[in-house]
Parts: structure tokens; C-alpha cells; sequence
């Protein structure tokens, strides 16, 4: 029985050229909205692999995304994001694409067609059996993918994937198969539209949700965000503000000497119980 991809059926929508603009915009705002309730369906297999990378990123393991194309780009997007949101080095969420950061802006011809590169790039980074894989790849017949799967599971690498069609070959490879089952594409084929809304709204729930169980939120506020630019100085001015009570000058200055809130707010308790014993 061959493997039919829901992915690559035409769309509902036909003649879309000789749509008013307000026509198109509507029809895809119609489409976009089953992308939520799809990864709503998804939720027992996302919790099942944020509770499993939780406790092995607890012990020093990683998470690897590895994806070609738009599933690449969004998995590469997803692990920039760490190091200024959460103040964790770049090391401990990393994103792998086909054809290596030229793809990120432009296509690399076949990349995501070797089978074999995906685990050598796993190996060039020392992968361990406390690190995690996702496969990203919304056919779920990506050889990059597929390949870098195969070999992490056999070696008791834990694996999980996010894919756009049931029963996938990539979801074969997986411990964790997620299937956000969103269906046709309103362009036929354009994985791009709703299976890459989809993608980036797991990898935002994996990597938030985990991030928040490892301690790297407090409240609701991101006390360990770098602070690169003035807005976020800002931000962690308040948030040192309304933690301590203390006026917006003093906390500024807290917060530059020690580099983060956290950091600030951990000193300044930290030298008040000092001057104030019990």
C-alpha cells in the first residue's frame, strides 16, 4: 500500500487567480483556522515529549531540531530564540537544516535529499544518549530527516517528529511521533501555510513549556532574558521593580551590574538578609 500525503492533495479552493483579494485573504484566514484545533489534537504526544526532554535536559541533554526547508528554517528559528529569551548558551537547543545555514536563506540543491548527513552532523556534535532529536518535516518523507532519526533511535537516542500526514515514514522513526494532521494546503503543496503555522506553534510549546519546568520563568515574567538592547532593559527594570519595591534608578542599576533580573533580585535579597539577620 503506497504512503498518500494529505500534504500534497489539492486544495480546497480553485481558480485562485480570479479571486478578489479580500476573497483569497478570507479563504486563508478560513484555512488558517483549523491549524490550532490540530495541534490541540497533538497535546498528548507534545506533553509526553516535553516530559521526557524535561528530565533529560535536568541531567545536561540536549534538544536537536533537524528539518530541510521552511520545517528547517522554523526549527533553526525556534533554538535562536533560546539564548535571549532564557539565558541559556546556544549550545543546549540547537537547530540543524539541510544544506546547513546557506539554506536558512537560500535553497541548497538535494540537501534534504542525504540520507546520511543528518547523523553526521549529530555526530559532529557529540550527540549522547541524554540528548533528544525532532524531525521536523511536514511529508514526513524527508531523507535528511528520516536518516538522522533512524540512527539516533538505534543507538537509544530519544526521537520525536512533527509531521503533517499519519503514518508517516518519519513517524516510523519516532519514540514521539506528533501529527498535526491540518490538511490540504490552500495552495496545493505549500507546506509553508498551515503545516508551517502548526510546526512553529509546537516548537513554541515545547521549548516555552520546558524552559518554564527547568526554572527559566518566574511568575510569568522572563527573568533571565539577555538584555541586548534597551527595550529589554526596560523590561527587566520593571520586572526588578515591582519584585522588590524598589525606585526605577536603583533597579537599573541592579540590573546592568548583575545581567540579569534574576540576578539582581537574588543580590539584593541576598545583601539585605545579610545587613538584616534573624
Amino acid at each position: 500500500m503506497s504512503f498518500e500525503k494529505i500534504t500534497e492533495q489539492a486544495s480546497l479552493y480553485d481558480n485562485l487567480e480570479q479571486q478578489s483579494i479580500r476573497e483569497l485573504l478570507e479563504a486563508m484566514n478560513h484555512e488558517d483556522q483549523k491549524v490550532p484545533l490540530a495541534v490541540q489534537r497533538a497535546i498528548p504526544q507534545i506533553e509526553k515529549l516535553v516530559t521526557s526532554l524535561v528530565e533529560r535536559m535536568q541531567q545536561g541533554g540536549r534538544l536537536f531540531y533537524m528539518g530541510a526547508g521552511t520545517s528547517g528554517r522554523l526549527g533553526v528559528l525556534d533554538a535562536s530564540e533560546i539564548p535571549p529569551t532564557f539565558g541559556l548558551p546556544p549550545t543546549l537547543v540547537v537547530g540543524l537544516i539541510a544544506g546547513g545555514d546557506t539554506a536558512l536563506r537560500n535553497p541548497v540543491e538535494h540537501a534534504e535529499d542525504d540520507r546520511e548527513r543528518g547523523w553526521q552532523e549529530l555526530e559532529e556534535r557529540k550527540i549522547s544518549t541524554l540528548d533528544t532529536v525532532v524531525g521536523i518535516a511536514s511529508s514526513g518523507t524527508t531523507p535528511y530527516v528520516i536518516g538522522a532519526l533512524h540512527e539516533a533511535r538505534k543507538r537509544g537516542i530519544l526521537t520525536a517528529c512533527i509531521c503533517s500526514n499519519p503514518d508517516s515514514p518519519l513517524a516510523a522513526e519516532a519514540d514521539i511521533p506528533i501529527e498535526m494532521i491540518v490538511g490540504p494546503e490552500f495552495v496545493t503543496g505549500s507546506s509553508r501555510l498551515k503545516s508551517g503555522t502548526g510546526q512553529k506553534l509546537i516548537c513554541n510549546m515545547i521549548t516555552t513549556t520546558t524552559m518554564i519546568r527547568l526554572g527559566r520563568v518566574k511568575g510569568n515574567r522572563m527573568v533571565n532574558m539577555q538584555l541586548s538592547n534597551d527595550k529589554l532593559i526596560e523590561r527587566g527594570t520593571r520586572m526588578v521593580v515591582e519584585e522588590l519595591g524598589i525606585d526605577a534608578v536603583q533597579a537599573r542599576t541592579l540590573l546592568l551590574r548583575h545581567g540579569s533580573a534574576r540576578k539582581a533580585i537574588e543580590a539584593y535579597r541576598q545583601v539585605s538578609t545579610s545587613a538584616n539577620p534573624v
